[in-house]
């Protein structure tokens, strides 16, 4: 089994918007119904590890603690045109079983969805 993240990406300004980048409100409810099923379907397959929706970028705090003190800037580390709103986390088999789920998640969350393999780290 390999354990895969799979994020779904979007512009910061749907957070600002009525229903979040959404068409209406009928609409973004349906979405949320069809992740909560998709979620239910990784969780009786076996496949889901943790996944969860993200507050809008500019609520981020960047740190860097590499020098004496800490550095503390608010906003997002990256300015960007879009940024992660939420994420899945997904132990599978193979690459193709996390493409196909991807396929399923975008449907369900109409947005696009990347997928990125987590590090194995080195064999001990």
């Amino acid at each position: 089994m390999a354990k895969y993240l799979m994020s779904v990406w979007g512009p910061d300004s749907d957070y600002e918007k009525e229903h979040y980048g959404y068409a209406s409100q009928e609409e973004m409810m349906a979405s949320f119904e069809a992740t909560g099923k998709f979620n239910e379907k990784l969780q009786q397959e076996g496949y889901f590890v943790f996944a969860d929706g993200l507050d809008a970028a500019k609520t981020a705090t960047v740190v860097d603690g590499q020098g004496d003190k800490p550095i503390i800037t608010d906003g997002p580390y990256a300015e960007a045109k879009e940024y992660m709103a939420g994420f899945w986390i997904i132990d599978v088999p193979d690459l193709d079983v996390a493409l196909k789920l991807a396929a399923e998640a975008s449907a369900a969350c109409l947005g696009k969805v990347e997928v990125r393999p987590m590090q194995t780290g080195p064999e001990a």
